[in-house]
């Protein structure tokens, strides 16, 4: 069997068995190769003594978090309403829980007449944002707040506020939210008020609490990528991707400590976390709080607060899309929930190019097809003497065919023949693999800037194709690229193994059923990049070949 196809059909095979198994632990099913994913920090760090107990210190703070609600507040509970131009968000004055919080400039995946909604309370998901305060009878998420009169609504300044207070036991908290034109953040104002005759020291936590249940999935070809996931950043520890398995066990492994940092629940295209202020001692934690449903958060400090004195700490929630350049200007480390797997190194630079392609085209579908012509030109210098190779190889099938003939019962002097004659023509017999070899990682890389982008998300190209992070609706792209790959296949040199010659045939078929299920955008790389092949090797063959090769 000839050596350099062998190579590039493993790699090739290899490379499309990697992307199949990412693409069933997207969809919840069980990897072929690795274990459920333990974060980044628990993997590279030895459970030592100082962290056992550090773990063992926010957890005691954590547990006096409070959990479900219990008794209701004397207050009537109700719900405000605030609406800007990208968010819709309800807020109860029961404990100033953020309860809905609806994208307004994104569609649901299942319903493309509905937005998406972020956080929610149902009978099937259960996602909030809470805050409150601890060390004392003070307000939390369980009070009762009174809600200040005043707009609901984008004023002319493009900012809304909500103040809600609440005084428990001569402690007054007033929670200001403020919302702005355009901004997923919301800035959270927790102002303390002591009216009592002593001393107190209040902390404040910021919690986002989430339901263990998984996503529904179509099933294996459904193309679901749906996911939740607790996480948390310090800049010593860096991001560290929880679950909410490992927090139900108590087997988690996180930073506890720290004074920068956010936390988060993330999920495919989308993230909303708490970001307290910068250059704040805080204990982060996370916690069962009752039969399937955690909680992951911060607790701070606010000092001692005198009689007729009043502290003030400020936080922000970020809660929208997964988008870099908005990710990159909230907090350091935010836009790491926008997860390309161990492509980072390459998909990172390569989603900046698109971007600035896209800048200039305004289409993501045309971007990928500029992109691909300019990877291409790039690459030519590089591929070129590949795909000389390969015609080179085209030229002497006749002979190696004969070698393989004239020695067919000695394989080591038909070894030997056929590396004098490799030798003799000048071919190296490898040198085809070049062209795959070079196209792999950037074909790797490209699947997880178009699985974690949400800029693509929902983005047409042209025609049929309305969503290039979806598969083709009507397999057309597949099917080109099964007749690209055909076309490649011919203007190779045939194996001389009858066996092998049957299979070059039979992989394009194989490879263009499984893009059948693959990113849409995805086949789009692929096929334009072939075309680009069949033209490239094409040239190659008929001008750029010497006379002595073509005879």
């Amino acid at each position: 069997m000839d050596i350099k196809r062998t190579v590039l059909w493993v790699v090739f095979s290899m490379s499309l068995l990697i992307l199949w198994d990412n693409w069933m632990r997207h969809t919840g099913k069980q990897s072929m190769f690795f274990p459920t994913s333990a974060p980044a920090a628990q993997q590279s760090k030895d459970a030592s003594a100082s962290a056992v107990a550090s773990a063992a210190s926010a957890a005691s703070v954590a547990a006096a978090v409070p959990g479900v609600p219990g008794a209701a507040p004397a207050i009537k509970s109700e719900r405000i309403t605030i609406t800007t131009d990208v968010i819709k968000v309800d807020i109860d004055t029961i404990g100033g829980e953020v309860k809905r919080l609806e994208l307004l400039k994104h569609k649901d995946d299942h319903d493309k007449t509905k937005n998406i909604v972020l956080f929610n309370e149902s009978a099937k998901r259960t996602y909030l944002a809470q805050t409150g305060l601890l060390g004392g009878d003070f307000p939390n998420h369980k009070s009762g707040f009174v809600a200040k009169p005043g707009s609901r609504q984008l004023g002319s300044d493009n900012q809304v506020q909500l103040v809600l207070e609440s005084e428990q036991a001569g402690v007054k908290l007033t929670k200001t939210f403020t919302f702005k034109k355009g901004d997923y953040i919301i800035d959270v104002k927790h102002e303390v008020a002591n009216n009592t005759a002593a001393a107190i020291k209040p902390s404040l936590y910021l919690q986002l609490l989430h339901d263990g249940t998984k996503p529904e999935s179509g099933g294996m070809f459904s193309g679901s990528t749906e996911f939740y996931a607790p996480a948390v950043y310090t800049e010593a520890d860096k991001f560290q991707k929880l679950d909410f398995e490992k927090i139900e066990k108590g087997s988690d492994s996180h930073a506890t400590k720290a004074n920068d940092g956010w936390i988060s629940v993330i999920q495919h295209f989308f993230v909303s976390a708490f970001i307290p202020q910068d250059k704040t001692a805080r204990e982060i934690f996370t916690k069962k709080v009752d039969t399937n449903l955690y909680a992951v958060g911060s607790i701070l400090p606010m000092g001692t607060v005198a009689p007729g004195a009043t502290a003030s700490m400020n936080a922000r929630l970020y809660s929208g899309p997964q988008e870099s350049a908005i990710l990159e200007k909230i907090a350091p480390g935010l836009d790491l929930v926008k997860d390309y797997w161990y492509f980072a190194i390459i998909a990172k630079p390569m989603f900046w190019v698109m971007e600035f392609f896209h800048s200039l085209l305004g289409n993501w579908g045309w971007t990928i097809v500029v992109f691909t012509i300019a990877i291409k030109l790039a690459l030519f210098p590089l591929s070129a003497a590949g795909y000389r190779s390969m015609a080179k190889m085209k030229v002497v099938t006749p002979k190696m065919t004969a070698v393989r003939e004239q020695y067919k019962n000695d394989p080591q002097k038909m070894n030997q023949a056929m590396m004098e004659l490799y030798k003799k023509e000048k071919i190296n017999p490898l040198g085809g693999c070049f062209p795959i070899l070079i196209q792999m990682p950037i074909f790797l890389s490209l699947y997880w800037v178009l699985q974690a982008s949400v800029e693509m998300r929902g983005a047409p190209w042209m025609g049929w194709i309305t969503d290039l992070t979806a598969p083709d609706p009507w397999y057309i792209l597949p099917v080109v690229y099964a007749i690209s790959m055909y076309i490649t296949t011919k203007l190779n040199p045939a194996p001389a193994d009858p066996m092998q010659a049957k299979m070059m045939l039979f992989m394009p078929l194989a490879f263009s059923v499984m893009f059948f299920f693959f990113p849409s955008g995805l086949v789009l790389y692929w096929v334009v990049n072939n075309i680009l092949s069949i033209a490239q090797q094409w040239v190659i063959n008929n001008k750029m070949i010497p006379p002595e090769h073509k005879s």
